[in-house]
């Protein structure tokens, strides 16, 4: 899900509202585009005149005589010290990469980029837009932002979620386990306030005590929190969602609060489409409304679809589909996907994957693996792996093979559980795309459609196998520049320290190298002495002896 149904979903949304109309805006003056060049080349000038100021202030400051003094302290320096300093400096470098390698592997992204993006820049002045860009062209690109952000989001609410007091629960009373984790639930419960609260319930008491309940961990508690809220406003849908989704133990008790819920949602959501325009906070009220009557419609139709009535589910689906054209990232096709394979509608399910498969959408494995059974199953019937490998592969069979093995790079999981070679458990309420939860949420709804075509799991056996990877390499993540900066600093310094201790005398003439061509010898002078002193230690090292032809070496000492 997306657009409230997630964490990062609900903000791509946000991004995607309208952006003002081109031209709106007005002409910028000329001390508007004047102050804007001072604002692009002033880091120009601050470093222009910095140099200019170093130059004025050489003689006072004595910046020759100090230079110097810097170069004779250099030369005095022992190679133990030089040992040292390279050392440390390999340690702490060393560090360094161990950290980044830590920290981009558990959160997938650079600890320095990111504290350099997130404290730096705004000193810097780089979150704010220049004045002469247009106020319609920034729009548009934090549109693009929200949707390419949104593409990269990996962790979504499973779209098939399951109920927690009709389904889950009842697997706890049967094990005495919990079939969800603490992370999962936290999850949810943050998607609970980005769906269900918004800044005006604390005009309204029962909105307030359900903003409680959204946020209390203990079940009990927030089923208690409901009923309270129900004794100040007998038409609070929220209260209502809450007590069908954990305190209901059947689908059909859950189903009878969600249609309570549906008859306060609507006469809350008109209301506030009249008021929408007052002010900010009742937009973000009506927002509010939407997703609650959004939400209380799709699980109606859940609930129709695990009653048997699918039908009336699909139309659910399609009624709420066209009624919010612009919330494509709810992932709703998703659950009408699922209800036309069990209808075996397959012109249908062949439609909806017309307009959903598209490249500039988020994939999920529900899209790639519908899309490759369809293909399956115009050849499941006749296929055989002996007459494949006499005759070759038909143009049917080539397409139902290509949109297998996209699939399978989609998400490698998938295959394992419906081929039944690992156990199905219950599908978490929150999904890692291209990840084994998805996977296991996937199979635990579709394992049934594979198997009531014939054929459809034998060529997925067969073309899987023949495909077979671990992981999916797509996309591929390249690794941040500072741990690339940070290991080969580690490598460098830890080089020179052990070339240092190893062969001190020539360590030493690179060290006095670099003060010769810093004090100011010519650089043919510098290279030719450099180059004999060279000679003259590698010689001395090689053959033990001082060679009394190299005696130069000494002069140049």
């Amino acid at each position: 899900m997306a657009d409230g149904y997630g964490s990062c979903e609900a903000g791509a949304a946000a991004a995607t509202a309208p952006a003002p109309a081109p031209g709106l805006s007005p002409p910028l003056g000329w001390k508007e585009r004047l102050r804007a060049g001072l604002a692009g080349t002033g880091a120009s000038l601050w470093f222009v005149a910095g140099l200019g100021l170093l130059y004025a202030l050489r003689v006072p400051l004595r910046l020759c005589e100090n230079l110097a003094a810097v170069t004779v302290f250099l030369n005095s320096l022992t190679p133990k010290f030089y040992v040292a300093l390279t050392g440390t400096s390999s340690l702490i470098s060393g560090v360094i990469f161990i950290f980044e390698w830590w920290y981009f592997h558990k959160h997938g992204t650079s600890f320095i980029e990111q504290v350099s993006v997130s404290h730096l820049r705004p000193l810097m002045g780089g979150t704010e837009s220049s004045i002469s860009e247009p106020v319609s062209l920034s729009s548009n690109r934090q549109s693009e932002a929200g949707r390419q952000n949104l593409s990269e989001c990996k962790v979504w609410r499973n779209p098939l979620n399951l109920f927690r007091g009709a389904e889950y629960r009842r697997y706890t009373w049967v094990t005495g386990k919990e079939p969800l984790t603490y992370y999962d639930m936290n999850l949810s419960a943050q998607d609970h306030q980005t769906l269900f609260t918004c800044d005006t319930d604390i005009l309204r008491p029962s909105d307030t005590v359900m903003q409680k309940a959204w946020r209390e961990r203990n079940p009990p508690a927030r089923i208690k929190a409901a009923y309270q809220a129900l004794e100040l406003n007998n038409d609070c849908a929220t209260a209502y969602v809450l007590l069908a989704e954990e305190e209901a133990t059947t689908i059909v008790d859950a189903e009878r609060l969600f249609k309570q819920a549906l008859k306060a949602g609507e006469t809350i959501y008109r209301r506030s489409q009249q008021c929408q325009h007052h002010s900010p906070q009742h937009e973000a009220q009506l927002r509010r409304d939407t997703n609650v009557l959004v939400y209380i419609k799709r699980r109606l139709a859940m609930c129709a679809r695990k009653l048997g009535r699918i039908r009336e589910a699909v139309k659910i689906m399609r009624d709420l589909m066209k009624e919010f054209p612009l919330l494509t990232m709810l992932n709703i096709h998703e659950n009408l996907l699922e209800s036309l394979l069990e209808l075996q509608a397959y012109a249908d399910v062949q439609a909806v994957l017309a307009k959903y498969d598209d490249i500039s959408l988020p994939k999920s494995a529900a899209i790639c693996y519908t899309a490759a059974l369809l293909k399956t199953r115009t050849v499941s019937d006749k296929f055989s792996p002996e007459t494949a490998s006499r005759r070759g592969l038909s143009t049917a069979e080539i397409n139902a093979v290509e949109a297998i093995h996209r699939a399978v790079e989609f998400n490698p999981h998938v295959p394992k559980y419906l081929l039944e070679m690992k156990s199905l458990i219950l599908p978490p309420e929150h999904i890692l795309k291209r990840g084994d939860s998805e996977a296991i949420a996937y199979a635990f709804f579709h394992l049934q459609h594979w198997k009531r075509i014939e054929g459809a799991l034998n060529l997925l056996q067969c073309t899987w196998e023949g495909n077979f990877h671990h992981v999916s390499v797509y996309p591929k993540k390249e690794l941040p520049f500072f741990i690339h900066f940070t290991a080969g600093l580690c490598s460098s310094t830890a080089m020179i320290a052990l070339l240092t201790h190893q062969f001190p005398e020539i360590m030493g003439i690179f060290a006095k190298a670099i003060s010769w061509l810093s004090s100011g010898t010519s650089g043919s002078q510098s290279w030719f002495l450099f180059s004999l002193k060279v000679s003259c230690v590698m010689c001395e090292v090689a053959t033990g002896c001082r060679p009394r032809s190299l005696s130069l070496h000494w002069v140049l000492s």
